[in-house]
């Protein structure tokens, strides 16, 4: 099984062998029979293991041409469970343009307990050396980044990393395995919201970590057992659906979110418009490297100031003023004061006229129409 979409379908989700059903079972279960004191069949409780939630790691580490994959019940849970594998002292390097939970997670949790956190240009790699110490562990990058849609270089971050003797962790909620295989490129760790892409429908909450090391893997799965930030089986089963169908419908959002980023390249009151498929973009030549398409998000400046973005977040009407991303619906949503609240007064946050859009599978037309409207 080679092909990407080939094995989103069928790795993990081999037919039931006692009933022929082609859908792995949901298995609803707290605990299971032993055949004698010590000696579990499968597992000796639910929170250390579960078939559906095994399924769901099976096919997305995959996916992501991983040895290993843990899944979490969040996507910060996933990268809490990874920044426990440091100790207090040890120095974490994230980029200058990060998700705001991330930011918060580190900033506001984790330097309590020890970690030291330094926020850098990712995309100037002088300053990426001079931020490391003898302390460095980890360079956490994400790219396309949250919201800017900055885009670096994976392989060139690795090697910075690795000369440092530390590990380069990339977040791949944005592009997903089907568009960026950060592993292949030199990252020693994947970390995915499977909220997003993977699940796609915004019906579930997950989170998911992806290595090729053996050490790491067997210490994120003690945290998984230990802390029990673990995936419903129900969940892990709709996050294994929403893999099957990733292929074709990051294709639409693709085709979709390409042609909004051009419409809004050529509105009168667009002041500048943040996508990697765009030639203008200061990342495309690396996105065109590394990626097989430019996903489907899209952000914008508008000349009108904070104000008019306000008004044009409230002005769609196909466009869901919500926060979250990466559903078949397409999202509308003010970075500064949603999801990136949290980066207020750093040098994380992002401008006041900022919208991020999360472009769905709708009818490009009806997309086009529905910001015609707002931005007019």
């Amino acid at each position: 099984m080679s092909g990407f979409n080939t094995r989103a379908v069928h790795v993990g989700s081999e037919p039931d062998p006692s009933t022929g059903a082609v859908n792995p079972p949901v298995y609803l279960t707290s605990t299971y029979a032993q055949d004698g004191v010590g000696v579990p069949r499968f597992s000796d409780y639910g929170r250390v293991d579960n078939p559906t939630r095994a399924a769901l790691e099976a096919c997305l580490a995959g996916l992501e041409e991983a040895r290993h994959g843990v899944a979490f019940a969040s996507g910060l849970a996933a990268e809490d469970a990874l920044l426990r594998t440091l100790a207090p002292g040890d120095h974490v390097i994230l980029g200058d343009d990060a998700y705001g939970g991330t930011y918060r997670l580190l900033t506001r949790i984790f330097t309590d307990w020890g970690l030291t956190v330094s926020c850098v240009d990712l995309g100037d790699l002088d300053a990426v050396r001079a931020a490391f110490g003898a302390s460095t562990k980890i360079l956490w990058v994400e790219t396309p980044s949250n919201p800017m849609l900055r885009v670096v270089s994976i392989a060139a971050l690795g090697e910075v990393a690795h000369e440092h003797g530390a590990l380069l962790v990339a977040d791949n909620t944005f592009a997903t395995p089907y568009l960026q295989r950060p592993l292949t490129l030199g990252a020693d760790v994947v970390v995915h919201s499977t909220t997003k892409y993977v699940g796609g429908h915004s019906d579930v909450i997950g989170g998911f970590v992806a290595t090729n090391n053996d050490d790491l893997a067997a210490k994120l799965k003690f945290h998984q057992y230990a802390i029990g930030a673990v995936p419903g089986p129900l969940d892990c089963y709709l996050l294994l659906r929403g893999l099957k169908t990733l292929g074709v419908r990051m294709d639409r959002h693709c085709a979709n979110a390409r042609a909004v980023a051009t419409f809004l390249s050529n509105h009168a009151a667009v002041e500048r418009v943040y996508y990697p498929g765009l030639t203008d973009h200061p990342g495309h030549e690396v996105a065109v490297q590394q990626m097989s398409d430019f996903g489907g998000m899209v952000s914008f400046t508008l000349r009108g100031g904070a104000a008019a973005a306000h008004q044009v977040c409230e002005s769609t009407t196909i466009f869901t003023l919500a926060e979250s991303l990466g559903g078949v619906e397409s999202l509308i949503e003010l970075p500064a004061v949603m999801t990136h609240a949290s980066t207020a007064g750093s040098t994380l946050e992002p401008p006041a006229n900022l919208i991020r859009l999360s472009v769905g599978i709708e009818d490009i037309d009806d997309l086009i129409a529905d910001l015609t409207r707002a931005l007019d």
